[in-house]
């Protein structure tokens, strides 16, 4: 069964009937180094993000099979809540995230198709859960404090720019 998120007033909305933005975007050269804010990066199918860490193949997870690695999102309400709940406050590129979200209900685009901005495509494959690396390279607590909240795995299914500031939509 599929839950459909809520609006602010408690009431299911459509899984069409959401739009958000590019808050962030953030790549690491390789891997375990701190990731670096960029405006504007190209989205390349099949690779990842131009310049980050498993488009080079040499993430941490690189050798592990399995999809999801090309790129990353976390929502940027979900960094405020660990801050608000859980007394944690992570910058955006400690969540070793490439995309930070706005308005966008990642949970729900796993099997699903949306666009960041006017040429990119992305598939949600895998809820990205946080890990011990993650709390390793960041602080004590965030593993359990982005449990359920962590962002989402996706694939590139086209590519093209994506900005600081570009619409997210659902397909």
């Amino acid at each position: 069964m599929l839950i459909e998120p809520k609006s602010e007033l408690g009431r299911a909305v459509s899984m069409t009937d959401w739009a958000g933005k590019i808050a962030f975007i953030q790549i690491a050269p390789a891997a375990s180094e701190m990731l670096v804010s960029v405006q504007k990066v190209r989205a390349v199918p099949g690779q990842g993000l131009e310049g980050d860490r498993y488009f080079k193949k040499v993430g941490t997870y690189s050798n592990v099979p399995g999809g999801g690695r090309q790129i990353t999102l976390i929502e940027l309400e979900s960094v405020e809540a660990l801050k608000r709940d859980f007394r944690i406050q992570l910058d955006p590129t400690q969540t070793r995230r490439n995309v930070v979200t706005r308005g966008v209900p990642l949970n729900h685009l796993v099997g699903r198709k949306f666009r960041l901005g006017d040429e990119v495509m992305l598939e949600g494959v895998r809820l990205c859960e946080p890990c011990e690396h993650l709390e390793k390279l960041s602080l004590k607590g965030v593993k359990e404090g982005l449990l359920h909240r962590g962002g989402l795995r996706a694939d590139i299914v086209s590519g093209g720019i994506i900005r600081v500031g570009d619409p997210i939509t659902p397909e």
